[in-house]
């Protein structure tokens, strides 16, 4: 069998850790697996790094620093591979066989991904390759990241391009749980659950796997989750299934569309905290933002919205770079979410073009890493989710 293993920093946080991951590798070799491995920086490694950046620095010496925990837990774990007599090597952006690799816009470079990947994967047999999560290299060479739970995307993509049977996320839950066993009593592991149910729950604040890189999972890759302290790789845990399909959803109750204008207020620095603090403060709830050169767009309930109106109106008064603040209501948002959404060229003329053949007029388009969001009329809600559910 071929297995994509990735450890956790927790599950890499000491050397008796890293000891116990490099017996569990160990032990899946001998048994005739094929082993690649993912290491995540040990322990919190990457965040004490984050913390200690109290200078200005570019995103370029930004990755650098960033990457050095990744770039020592690779090390660290390709010794105790060597020692127990396992030819292991570690690969890092800038080695040879680096796999993961990304285009200009910063994003994964599918088509030459998936062929260095395929690479490492034709010598599984002989070798196991220990590979930093999390990184990846730019065109011009430099080092990128692939942003928060980066090491689990990295994990499944190469599980999938690699064409392996599973990949396994070793860390420090027992897979996913009924219920968060420090508050809840009798909480217990759950055998399986499906993509789908495991991706509104980690967008919820469940950290099992990062929903990035559950866009990665196919029908035909299991993903596993299992803790550290069991020291197996090939049982236990929780069975990830299916694969995670586009979701068109509707948001039920209307919005109101609130806009403050000013002079320039993009390169006021302050200006939008300073709004939306003023909102949050007043226990409102924001469900989008949208800004340009002047304006700064705030999306909240309907019901909310007189309520939010004098608030804005007041730091509108109060501050000189600002002018004024309308609302525009009820509007409808319609998010698209899911598979490789973010990395198909094109998908936002795919979604839009429709909606305007029907002169559907489209107030506003707010794009992520994991969605598309269209805010029309609400008047023009229905006819606007049946078009767009017809897309996927």
């Amino acid at each position: 069998m071929r297995v994509v293993a990735k450890f956790g920093g927790t599950s890499l946080g000491s050397g008796d850790r890293i000891n116990r991951a490099a017996d569990s590798i160990a032990a899946a070799v001998e048994d005739g697996h094929e082993i690649a491995v993912v290491a995540s920086a040990m322990g919190s490694t990457t965040d004490e790094l984050l913390d200690e950046i109290s200078f200005e620095t570019d995103e370029a010496d930004r990755a650098q620093i960033v990457s050095m925990g990744e770039r020592t837990s690779v090390r660290m774990l390709k010794a105790a591979l060597s020692a127990r007599g396992i030819d292991a090597i570690f690969l890092e952006p800038g080695s040879d066989r680096w796999p993961v690799v990304t285009d200009e816009y910063g994003e994964v470079n599918v088509d030459e991904t998936q062929e260095r990947a395929q690479e490492v994967a034709a010598d599984l047999d002989g070798t196991v390759p220990v590979i930093t999560g999390f990184l990846a290299e730019g065109p011009d060479g430099s080092i990128t990241t692939l942003g928060r739970g980066g090491s689990d995307t990295t994990a499944v993509m190469m599980g999938k391009y690699m064409d392996a049977d599973e990949v396994v996320i070793v860390t420090d839950v027992e897979g996913v749980m009924t219920g968060d066993p420090h508050v809840v009593e009798g909480a217990r592991n759950v055998g399986e659950i499906s993509v789908d149910e495991l991706r509104n729950l980690s967008f919820r604040g469940a950290e099992v796997v990062a929903p990035s890189a559950l866009s990665y999972k196919d029908g035909q890759l299991d993903v596993r989750v299992v803790h550290y302290q069991h020291g197996d790789l090939l049982s236990g845990g929780t069975s990830i299934e299916g694969e995670f399909k586009n979701l068109v959803d509707l948001r039920e109750r209307p919005l109101a569309c609130l806009t403050v204008a000013g002079r320039a207020i993009r390169n006021q620095p302050g200006i939008f905290n300073h709004l939306s603090e003023s909102v949050a403060e007043s226990d409102i709830n924001i469900d989008a933002v949208a800004s340009g050169m002047d304006t700064i767009t705030f999306y909240i309930d309907e019901e909310e919205a007189e309520r939010a109106e004098n608030i804005l109106h007041r730091e509108v008064i109060a501050r000189d770079e600002l002018s004024s603040v309308t609302v525009d209501s009820p509007i409808a948002v319609i998010r698209v979410t899911g598979g490789e959404l973010p990395n198909q060229p094109g998908i936002i003329s795919e979604i839009v073009n429709p909606l305007a053949e029907a002169r559907i007029h489209l107030q506003d388009i707010i794009t992520s890493a994991t969605s598309v969001a269209l805010f029309v009329d609400w008047d023009d809600r229905e006819e606007t989710l049946e078009l767009t559910q017809d897309l996927f």
